[in-house]
């Protein structure tokens, strides 16, 4: 008998933007519609298809509730809530249902985070070294695939890696070549093999319910950077997995990891940051 293959689900989002400079080469780290951090995460979902119903189920209940009925965002022509949920577009006692449904769910979330000043300054070296390097958002979010999945492609026969759509262009080729890399990267340094299969996949937060489950998670762990509003990754803190913030280098020069064990403080981050 064929021995049962172990099979990996996550489901990847981004919160902030990539963005460090602007058409004219202006820095607008921190501008409006421009964020001072860049956080790449996923979920690791023991059974997606289980979410995904009590996720619809959800929907479909706050849909037909007399209580939203006049709620701009669960409109169909808004094209907001009605398709999705979304934490930036719900409102609080949506985002309330949605969050207590995660609590009850087999999930765990990872994220890596940057400091876009850090980032700049490494743009500005890299051309004072060269002098043609140019700053592609493409490459800080490929670096930050690396490092989320860095420890993870090993550890299942099968992972499939769904990624949220970002803009028209198809990376998913891209993407897959970040995903070995990483993979690669890890097996060179513990001199280990792997023959697991790596399976990229691109689709929309209404086709998905992970990818609606880890921006909840992401937006929690925005607000907590940008706006230094803790409550929300409070309230799902048992839920994280690994946070790895690379530009705290109060203690290690590769930046500092937070679990379920160690918590992140508010007063830590506008110190080391400088916010």
């Amino acid at each position: 008998m064929e021995e049962s293959k172990k099979i990996k689900n996550y489901f990847v989002d981004e919160a902030g933007d990539p963005i460090i400079f602007n058409a004219k080469g202006h820095v607008i780290i921190g501008n409006d519609g421009c964020s001072k951090f860049f956080m790449l995460g996923f979920l690791d979902i023991a059974e997606p298809s289980v979410l995904d119903k009590d996720i619809q189920q959800l929907h479909e209940r706050l849909l037909a509730d007399p209580y939203f009925k006049k709620v701009p965002s669960m409109r169909q022509e808004q094209g907001k809530t009605f398709h999705a949920f979304h934490a930036k577009d719900d409102i609080p006692e949506v985002r309330k249902e949605v969050y207590s449904l995660l609590c009850r769910h087999e999930i765990k979330f990872h994220a890596v985070i940057r400091n876009k000043k850090e980032v700049l300054a490494y743009a500005y070296q890299q051309r004072e070294k060269t002098g043609i390097y140019r700053y592609n958002p493409n490459e800080l979010y490929d670096s930050l695939v690396k490092r989320l999945f860095k420890n993870r492609l090993h550890l299942a026969d099968h992972n499939n890696v769904h990624f949220a759509r970002r803009g028209s262009k198809d990376r998913t080729s891209a993407l897959k070549e970040a995903l070995t890399t990483a993979r690669e990267r890890f097996l060179e340094k513990w001199n280990k093999t792997s023959d697991s299969v790596i399976s990229p996949l691109a689709g929309y937060p209404a086709n998905f319910a992970g990818l609606q489950a880890v921006d909840y998670f992401l937006w929690a762990l925005q607000r907590l950077y940008e706006r230094h509003e803790d409550r929300y990754i409070d309230y799902v803190w048992d839920k994280v997995s690994l946070i790895h913030d690379v530009d705290d280098n109060s203690e290690k020069g590769y930046g500092v990891y937070y679990n379920r064990g160690k918590r992140i403080d508010v007063d830590r981050i506008k110190k080391t940051h400088g916010i």
